[in-house]
């Protein structure tokens, strides 16, 4: 199926690893031009050059989404080099595990804020003029499954990954009037480095190995097996294209079956 997105431009934060680049991939090979960030540079680069191998032009802007400055600065060199914005796609590294005793000061939930739930709202707020004056666009929302199911060690990101969710359905009624669709993806236990991480933390609290975490963890998933990013990519990137048209203020996951809830 052509998705129609060749020659759009779409802006991916936080794309030097992982599903950031996974999903920066999905859209080269749709035939999109890029704009992608991230704090470390040469891996930045790295996904640029494998991207352009499909033909595209891309945009690779060192920045920490902590910043706003930094923020600024990717969305306004996006906006120089290609004119405009056709797709922004919401992202960032998850603040660390732990559990509500473990974060005894406000430093790591205000540095958690900064990095889940304002860096959105920055780049959202950002990109919102050339969306409008472009006729509209759309905006993904990378969260988690946790706002559907808190998940335990996580405290940090339960919390503001929720607020994220409930930024984007907001958003969703709010924009709808420019032709702006907002929607969330929530991954579930898709194989990247953040999810080694976070089996590794898991594995130390429970004192066994890390095979067993996974194993305990895969026997819960319907489909039994972790997810791969490109799985997870070809959701984001099929909401952002015209196929999904009529879409939005929605919360998809990609999760093989993972969370057992309803609503």
């Amino acid at each position: 199926m052509d998705l129609g997105l060749r020659g759009k431009v779409a802006m991916v934060a936080a794309a030097s690893q992982g599903l950031g680049k996974a999903v920066a991939l999905g859209f080269a090979r749709e035939g999109a031009n890029l704009a992608i960030c991230s704090r470390n540079q040469a891996a930045l680069e790295a996904v640029a050059a494998e991207a352009r191998t499909s033909g595209v032009d891309v945009l690779a802007v060192p920045a920490d989404l902590t910043r706003a400055e930094d923020i600024a600065k990717f969305v306004e060199k996006s906006i120089a080099h290609f004119g405009g914005v056709d797709i922004l796609v919401t992202n960032a590294g998850g603040p660390p595990a732990g559990t509500f005793q473990d974060f005894a000061d406000d430093a790591p939930w205000q540095a958690a804020f900064e990095l889940t739930l304002l860096s959105a709202v920055r780049l959202i707020r950002g990109v919102l003029p050339s969306m409008r004056a472009r006729g509209g666009g759309a905006i993904i929302v990378m969260t988690s499954s946790s706002i559907k199911v808190p998940i335990p060690n996580l405290i940090l990101s339960n919390v503001f990954r929720a607020g994220v969710a409930a930024l984007a359905k907001t958003l969703a009624e709010e924009l709808a009037p420019y032709n702006i669709r907002v929607n969330n993806v929530l991954p579930g236990r898709i194989a990247t480095e953040r999810l080694l991480y976070l089996d590794q933390v898991n594995a130390e609290r429970a004192g066994v190995s890390v095979e067993e975490i996974r194993q305990r963890t895969i026997a819960q998933i319907p489909m039994g097996r972790y997810g791969d990013p490109e799985e997870f990519a070809n959701a984001v990137v099929f909401l952002a294209s015209e196929r999904a048209s009529y879409i939005t203020g929605a919360s998809l996951q990609v999760d093989g079956g993972y969370i057992k809830c309803i609503y």
